[in-house]
């Protein structure tokens, strides 16, 4: 992406709607960190014109009209699309947040593509409604599945073409209609997805796509046109949109922050833990929710341990996201890249220690890069060891047995996600059973389109993917039948 992306108008009710303000965000390239874009800053009327298109949608025959192999179907011609424009949303989405391009064709490229199939056909499979023998009269009740309607759904900046399919094929395969409000770092890449959804003919209404801020989005989760929010993003964030939807009695799903632990147990092999562990802990330079960053480690082998994740986090190769070859790229803004610099400052202030890393990237003064970053000396209430950092920066800490790992890895604020690594599967299944978290892996790490994912505590609330992410976008109806 060598000239300026700029793009003039949102999507609206199946069309291409000028702003009705002349207000723009700049889209800043975090490897150059030259202006790459730009698109159109949305006022409140917009956001109002965009539900509006979405509420007439929901009653319209040529939506609300088809039935569920008819709606799956539509949802496979727009994930045929979306393939067609895989590379072109990958690189896009790499030129804006700086994320790996090796990653971005997986996770921003094929992944939606692969969940709308998904969700297309569990639709289909699913029937509308069942009918129950009632209880305890006698009788039949019919249990009907319904679209719960207009949903908003806002997006992070760290994987937006990926989070944002998370919320809009559930939704649409539930029959709902989508207002999306991507971050304002990465609103590039859905312009991509609106075209892909014009080309595939959903009907208008159905998917519309705003640009704007915070402001913006707490319009869009207030809006007394929405009947469900769906959002990706920081815990403070959530607990704002949580209160609001709790006053207005409106569904919500909320994945949040993490600070996950990996339990290395004194069983693990140390070149296998240590090569699993570069994706578990520091997928997309470490600004993945559910990365384990804390990691616990037995005392009686702590120099062993720490020596070896510290060269793997050495050998991890630095540079242009663009190129295949490289695994850390830079922080997507320099907001965040400063952000993360000052966690460090205040982790050293306190005590604690580096072993490789600490500041920004050596060679790399151009670009937002903070250098890959081992941190020990600290206990689990120390600062760098209880807060998300959102970078490429590993705590290890140490733990006497099995029991106190699970100890130190329940003393958190949240439980989004986490690892166990053991020689002994059955062991590992053990932990994790008993680790407080909503997802949790064993020698692994991997999120799995048919099972539910989420948070608890901090983390969040509800779950996404699988038929319970399904089942988030559906309300339930009971008609009564006599016997």
């Amino acid at each position: 992406m060598t000239t300026l992306t700029e793009r003039t108008a949102f999507f609206i009710d199946g069309r291409w709607a000028p702003p009705s303000s002349d207000a723009v965000i700049p889209v800043i390239s975090p490897f150059t960190e030259q202006q790459i874009g730009q698109v159109p800053a949305a006022a409140t009327a917009d956001v109002d014109a965009a539900v509006s298109a979405a509420r007439s949608a929901l009653r319209r025959p040529d939506w609300a009209g088809l039935d569920r192999p008819e709606r799956a179907a539509l949802l496979h011609r727009f994930a045929d699309e979306l393939e067609k424009r895989g590379e072109e949303r990958a690189t896009t989405v790499t030129a804006e947040n700086g994320m790996p391009i090796e990653l971005a064709r997986f996770a921003e490229g094929a992944a939606p593509v692969q969940l709308l199939r998904y969700y297309a056909d569990l639709v289909a499979s699913t029937p509308q409604e069942e009918r129950r023998a009632a209880q305890p009269l006698g009788g039949t009740t019919v249990v009907r599945r319904e679209p719960v309607g207009v949903v908003a759904a806002i997006a992070p900046w760290n994987f937006p073409a990926v989070l944002s399919m998370f919320k809009i094929a559930p939704a649409l395969a539930a029959g709902c209609t989508v207002v999306v409000k991507p971050s304002p770092e990465t609103s590039l890449d859905s312009y991509v997805l609106a075209e892909a959804a014009l080309a595939a003919g959903l009907p208008a209404g159905v998917l519309n796509v705003v640009n704007g801020g915070a402001d913006i989005g707490r319009h869009l989760v207030a809006h007394p046109g929405v009947d469900k929010v769906a959002f990706t993003g920081s815990t403070a964030a959530g607990r704002d949109i949580g209160r609001t939807c709790g006053e207005l009695v409106r569904p919500v799903t909320l994945e949040l922050g993490g600070k996950s632990a990996a339990i290395v147990l004194d069983d693990a092999d140390v070149e296998q833990t240590v090569a699993g562990l570069a994706g578990a802990s520091l997928l997309n330079t470490g600004q993945t929710c559910y990365m384990s960053t804390r990691i616990l480690v037995p005392a009686a082998r702590r120099s062993t341990w720490v020596d070896a994740i510290t060269a793997m986090v050495e050998g991890l190769p630095i540079g242009d996201p663009m190129d295949p070859g490289t695994a850390v790229g830079p922080l997507a803004s320099e907001r965040h890249r400063d952000r993360v610099l000052a966690m460090l400052e205040r982790g050293a202030a306190e005590g604690a220690t580096t072993t490789t890393g600490g500041g920004r990237a050596p060679g790399h003064d151009r670009g937002f890069f903070v250098a890959p970053t081992v941190v020990t000396g600290v206990d689990n209430d120390s600062y760098l060891a209880r807060e998300e950092v959102f970078g490429p920066v590993l705590t290890v800490l140490t733990y006497d047995d099995a029991d106190d790992a699970v100890r130190l890895a329940n003393d958190s604020a949240y439980g989004l996600g986490g690892t166990v690594w053991t020689a002994d599967e059955e062991r590992g299944i053990d932990v994790a059973r008993r680790v407080e978290s909503g997802s949790f892996g064993v020698n692994y790490f991997g999120l799995d389109w048919g099972s539910p994912f989420g948070g608890v505590k901090a983390s969040g609330v509800g779950r996404e993917l699988g038929p319970e992410g399904l089942a988030a976008y559906e309300q339930l109806k009971s008609i009564f039948l006599p016997a």
